[in-house]
C-alpha cells in the first residue's frame, strides 16, 4: 500500500515507535525490504540514495511493488542534493524528498528547503530536511561537535520552511564509526520538546541496540539504516564459504538478501516498529 512519509511518521509519533528507512537500490533488495516488513508487520520507508541507482527506474519499480501488499510503504528521496533530483523524484512517484542542505549556512539551507517544500506539498508529496550535520564514521572524532543541531535554530527553521519532519545531529554519524558513539540524549529530549513535526535519525548502523532503543524513547520517529545491513549480507556469504563454489549467482543473491533482511527484521523490532500493521 503506498503511502506518504508524513502520515507514518505522525502515527510513530503519537505512538512512541520509529519507521524504519533500509537504503535499497534494486528490486531485489525492495522485495527483500517489503518481504521483511510483511513478515514482521511494520510499516516500511524505502529510501534511495541517487547515486546508488536512476531515480526514475527505480521509482517504477518501487512503487509498482509497494501497491501490492498490504503493509503501508513510503518511497523517498534520500539526501537530495538538488532541485533537479526533487522534480525528478516527484515526477517518479516518490512519495516523500529529503532536501539536504545541511552543509549550507543556515540562511541558504532554510530557503532552499522552502522552496522545496512549496512545490512537494502542492502535489501532496513529504518532505524532509536536515539541520546540523551528521558527518561520515571514518571522521567521527573530528565532526561530531561541530555538526550539533541547536534547539534554537531548529525552532526558527521548522517555522521558516514547513517541513514535514527533521533530520538532526545529535551524535551519530553515516558509515562505520571511527571511535564509539557518544550520542547527546539531553541534546534530543530538548529538541523534542521544542519541535512538534517528527524528528529522524540517520547514521543508525554501528550507533548501538541501547543507544537506538533510547533515542526511540526520547523521541525519535524515522531510523535511516543502511551499512549493517549490507555488512549483514556479506557475513550471510562469508558463513556459506564452504558452499559457495557450487552455488550460482541466483542463489548467492538469496544468501546476500536473507542476511540483509534478517538484519532489518532485528531493527523492526527494536525501535518498536514491528505488529504495528
Amino acid at each position: 500500500m503506498l503511502t506518504t512519509m508524513k502520515s507514518l511518521l505522525i502515527d510513530a509519533k503519537k505512538n512512541g515507535y520509529a519507521v524504519p528507512a533500509p537504503n535499497v537500490w534494486n528490486e531485489d533488495s525492495i522485495r527483500a525490504a517489503i518481504r521483511t516488513a510483511e513478515s514482521e508487520r511494520s510499516p516500511l520507508i524505502l529510501p534511495l540514495y541517487p547515486v546508488m541507482a536512476d531515480i526514475l527506474e527505480f521509482g517504477y519499480i518501487a512503487r509498482e511493488l509497494a501497491r501490492k501488499t498490504h503493509i503501508p510503504v513510503a518511497i523517498h528521496l534520500d539526501h537530495g542534493q538538488s532541485f533537479e533530483e526533487a522534480v525528478k523524484a516527484i515526477r517518479a512517484g516518490f512519495t516523500s524528498i529529503m532536501v539536504d542542505r545541511s552543509q549550507l549556512p543556515f540562511k541558504e539551507n532554510a530557503a532552499q528547503v522552502k522552496e522545496i517544500v512549496k512545490m512537494a506539498h502542492a502535489v501532496g508529496v513529504t518532505v524532509e530536511a536536515e539541520l546540523g550535520h551528521v558527518g561520515q564514521g571514518y571522521e567521527y572524532e573530528k565532526t561530531r561537535d561541530a555538526g550539533l543541531t541547536k534547539p534554537e535554530e531548529a525552532v526558527e527553521f521548522v517555522k521558516e520552511t514547513d517541513v514535514d519532519c527533521l533530520a538532526v545531529a545529535i551524535g551519530t554519524s553515516h558509515g562505520v564509526y571511527k571511535g564509539v558513539p557518544k550520542i547527546d540524549f539531553t541534546l534530543l529530549d530538548k529538541l523534542n520538546q521544542v519541535i512538534q513535526v517528527p524528528l529522524v535519525l540517520h547514521g543508525g548502523s554501528g550507533t548501538g541496540d541501547d543507544n537506538i532503543a533510547r533515542v526511540v524513547k526520547g523521541g525519535i520517529s524515522k531510523v535511516n539504516i543502511y551499512t549493517e545491513l549490507d555488512s549483514a549480507g556479506r557475513e550471510a556469504l562469508q558463513e556459506n564459504a564452504n558452499i559457495i563454489q557450487s552455488k550460482n549467482l541466483l542463489e548467492l543473491s538469496k544468501m546476500v538478501y536473507d542476511g540483509y533482511a534478517k538484519k532489518l527484521a532485528h531493527y523492526m523490532h527494536l525501535i518498536g516498529a514491528a505488529e504495528r500493521v
